[in-house]
């Protein structure tokens, strides 16, 4: 029985895709629920699985082909065989490949998994150097993630760059560069970037924060908090979410977005956070923050990181959202101007905490400080409600009983 693989239905929001990766090509076997084509999105790489077990009859849309909610990709043959004319087309070395298996075990294409592979691929790392969790030794996917985040960071500089001085030819000296096309999330995100900048009437405002009262409330209560939430750490990310939220009820305008010519107050807080993948930044939404506690802030964003790093965050995670709060601190960035992120009207910037001299009832104290940045829609937000938005984040972070409070 034929059967249509098609796109899945894309939100509103998204036009269309590109067929980034075919992992089974005609013939091949499929399993059911296997992997068989990735399709990128402006926000997000969606899997499309097989429907059954068959093979695949014909690929209508082929890698990098632009694709359309609920269109045709291929032709699926359920319950049929795997072709033999791919080994009949080479049978020399079919013959070899097939006694070399009989001989070792499982093949490469049987012990790597398709999500691995292209993982591995990406990565430029060597699958035997990878231990395998999965069946008869298998490497799956959440190996390769794995291996790279403990993955030495010194190591592989010296080969890597020898490998490829071999493999290209390359004669000591020589100046080498190379050309990679955009993905599609990284092309969407340059030109949103660039439309918030041309199309806002965008400026930035600054003040700073004293951390000290929050990391004395972090180390007092972290291993208490920890154990009363099975396992949630207590972040500093949460005390900004929940100090934004009632800074954001103080003052709709921050809170609202641009339509055309209509301004859309939201009564709602939902804010994005942004997180770095390997794909490019992401902004995925937490949703009500008014109704969530700390504990459930610290959670949801450590599912949100897990999941963008290993390319599990979905389309319904980065819909919407009011405001955005991005942390270039974790990185060591002191100071910096954040882009709007259209429609919303504003954007809060945290940054790296430093300790820094500062005058205190007329004393020099050492006092960890942070930046805080807020670009705003100057079309929106006036300048005095950003002034005093980013004063009322101020001030009840350096006294954090003002949001149990709420004064």
């Amino acid at each position: 029985m034929s059967i249509e693989i098609k796109t899945p239905t894309f939100p509103e929001s998204v036009a269309d895709g590109t067929v980034a990766t075919w992992h089974k090509q005609p013939g091949e076997a499929c399993a059911t629920d296997e992997l068989i084509v990735d399709i990128e999105t402006d926000k997000v790489v969606l899997e499309v699985v097989a429907p059954t077990d068959g093979v695949i009859k014909e690929i209508i849309k082929g890698e990098g082909d632009t694709v359309l909610s609920e269109e045709v990709l291929a032709i699926f043959e359920a319950g049929a065989a795997a072709s033999a004319a791919p080994a009949a087309s080479a049978p020399a070395e079919a013959s070899a490949t097939s006694a070399a298996a009989e001989a070792s075990g499982p093949t490469d294409a049987e012990k790597v998994g398709p999500a691995a592979r292209k993982l591995i691929e990406e990565n430029g790392l060597d699958a035997n150097k990878i231990p395998g969790t999965g069946k008869n030794g298998g490497i799956t996917k959440e190996d390769v993630v794995n291996f790279l985040k403990n993955k030495p960071a010194a190591a592989p500089a010296a080969p890597v760059k020898v490998d490829n001085a071999a493999a290209l030819n390359i004669v000591s000296g020589e100046r080498i560069e190379k050309r990679v096309p955009m993905t599609r999330l990284r092309a969407t995100i340059a030109k949103r970037l660039v439309e918030a900048q041309q199309t806002a009437a965008m400026l930035t405002t600054y003040n700073e924060v004293n951390m000290k009262p929050i990391m004395e409330l972090r180390k007092q209560y972290k291993d208490l908090f920890e154990k009363t939430h099975n396992g949630t750490r207590l972040g500093f990310m949460s005390f900004f979410v929940k100090a934004a939220t009632e800074a954001l009820k103080r003052f709709p305008a921050v809170n609202a977005s641009i339509d055309g010519n209509d301004m859309v107050y939201h009564g709602y807080q939902d804010i994005g956070v942004a997180v770095s993948t390997e794909r490019g930044l992401m902004v995925p939404v937490l949703r009500d923050t008014d109704g969530m506690t700390l504990a459930d802030v610290e959670s949801t964003i450590a599912d949100f990181g897990k999941r963008g790093r290993e390319g599990k965050l979905g389309l319904d995670d980065m819909q919407g959202g009011t405001f955005t709060i991005t942390n270039g601190g974790v990185f060591g960035s002191l100071m910096s101007t954040p882009i709007l992120n259209p429609p919303q009207t504003a954007i809060m910037g945290m940054h790296k905490i430093q300790d820094r001299p500062m005058a205190v009832n007329g004393q020099v104290e050492i006092l960890p400080m942070m930046y805080l940045a807020l670009s705003y829609d100057h079309r929106m937000i006036d300048g005095k409600e950003a002034v005093q938005f980013l004063v009322t984040i101020k001030d009840l972070l350096e006294d954090p009983a003002r949001m149990l409070l709420e004064i």
